[in-house]
């Protein structure tokens, strides 16, 4: 076997890796300097919705701004870190990994 044809058997392995749904738990800081915790397997949509006032429980506080997010390869993963975030513990967690944007006016 060639060089070549090992490095792209390579890129071919590590390709299959690559799934093409992932799923995110993100952050929103609204307007009133609450963060906003939820989940999606397409987060620009998401996002868009949430601008556009399209969801109930942010559009009495926009402006808003995506601050951060994560990503996982399964579903359930993400459904866990957010109901976890969402707890006394997760909230006390993510406001002291995010208190210098939570501070910002």
């Amino acid at each position: 076997m060639s060089q070549t044809s090992r490095s792209s058997d390579r890129v071919t392995r590590s390709d299959d890796l690559v799934k093409s749904t992932m799923y995110f738990v993100y952050f929103l800081k609204l307007r009133n300097g609450n963060i906003y915790k939820g989940s999606t397997s397409d987060l620009n949509r998401r996002l868009t919705e949430h601008r556009s006032a399209q969801v109930f429980s942010t559009k009495s506080y926009l402006p808003l701004k995506l601050i951060g997010y994560e990503v996982y390869y399964l579903k359930s993963d993400a459904e866990r870190r957010e109901r976890f975030l969402k707890t006394t513990e997760g909230r006390r967690l993510l406001n002291q990994q995010y208190r210098d944007i939570i501070k910002e006016s």
